[in-house]
């Protein structure tokens, strides 16, 4: 597939070289580590620090989100991989505050291990606590009752923001860690894949399908999903989501959301729009309120064609951490 790129061995450094240089008043790199991103505005001591990341290739995460009233910092992998420790560890030391540092991450075996790793060296080595809280929102990644084994997709754009207004609020190490989990629990998406995305240094498809095809729960980074099948119309697709979502979280009549429709980097608003429209109708024929709606290219897989939905189940706390202002490069929530 044809990319607008340089040398496939130096994409990431020059899309991240590209990014600071287009937000200076908001971002800036480590001279120790240009993989490690930070944030250019003003904190106060004894806020925790939120620190987010993961592999390239998912724009506008993670780069996107750093900023007031969501991260501080943020590490940045290879494409679909996760960042090496050295670059957590050195947003860890740039956004501490005295109070801690909180790292967010999905659940993928490379960024448990490396975010593991870099919490033990800012302990030992910086004396930094560091508190973690892992998304796991996928419901096609695994069955209810190994929810601990899911992965984290769009999810985590939630779990990001209610972390960053409990530490704008002034919670505590812990409490933020608390509720980046409450967050993380009353969190569900699914997704669908019409069309794979490529990687730069390969420029062959990431899996295969049909163009008459269509495969429910793909993963991000085009991991298998849990059934391919003919392309359904749209309201089908919303329907099977919304559906399998439901099954998997109590949420009643009465209850209050946040909607996420996120494409996956090739789909166009228009079709977002149509399977919010249908998302919106389902909710509202059940009697769930939607609090606030979110939809665009939040957390994409380079040109991957498909979406997915997310509900967040709220209550009063987490209405307040949705309800918080947002202002990043990607993101603005006055």
């Amino acid at each position: 597939m044809k990319k607008l790129i340089n040398d496939p061995k130096n994409v990431v450094e020059e899309m991240i070289e590209g990014y600071v240089k287009a937000y200076p008043d908001y971002v800036k790199q480590l001279p120790e580590n240009k993989r490690a991103i930070v944030t250019t505005r003003k904190t106060r001591e004894g806020k925790v620090g939120i620190l987010i990341g993961g592999g390239s290739g998912h724009e506008p995460a993670f780069m996107g989100y750093v900023g007031e009233g969501m991260a501080d910092g943020v590490a940045v992998g290879n494409i679909f991989a996760s960042p090496s420790p050295e670059p957590i560890l050195a947003v860890t030391k740039a956004i501490d505050k005295g109070a801690g540092v909180v790292y967010l991450y999905g659940n993928y075996a490379g960024d448990v291990m490396n975010f593991g790793m870099a919490a033990e060296m800012a302990e030992l080595d910086e004396d930094i606590c560091v508190g973690t809280a892992i998304t796991t929102d996928d419901v096609a990644s695994a069955p209810k009752e190994e929810k601990g084994k899911r992965r984290g997709i769009a999810g985590e754009f939630f779990v990001w923001k209610a972390a960053g207004a409990a530490a704008d609020f002034g919670y505590n190490l812990d409490e933020v860690v608390r509720v980046a989990k409450k967050a993380n629990e009353n969190i569900r998406s699914m997704g669908v894949g019409l069309t794979p995305c490529s990687l730069p240094q390969t420029g062959k498809p990431s899996f295969e399908i049909g163009d008459d095809e269509m495969e429910i729960g793909l993963g991000h980074h085009g991991e298998p999903g849990i059934e391919k099948g003919p392309l359904k119309p749209a309201d089908e697709v919303a329907d099977r989501l919304v559906n399998e979502i439901l099954e998997d979280i109590e949420i009643e009549e009465g209850d209050k959301v946040a909607v996420l429709v996120n494409g996956l980097g090739s789909t166009p608003y228009m079709e977002l729009f149509i399977i919010f429209r249908r998302v919106e109708k389902l909710l509202s024929e059940r009697g769930i309120k939607i609090y606030r709606s979110y939809v665009g290219n939040y957390i994409t897989s380079l040109e991957m064609g498909g979406c997915s939905i997310t509900l967040m189940k709220l209550d009063e706390e987490l209405e307040k951490m949705i309800d918080h202002p947002v202002n990043t490069p990607m993101f603005v929530q006055k």
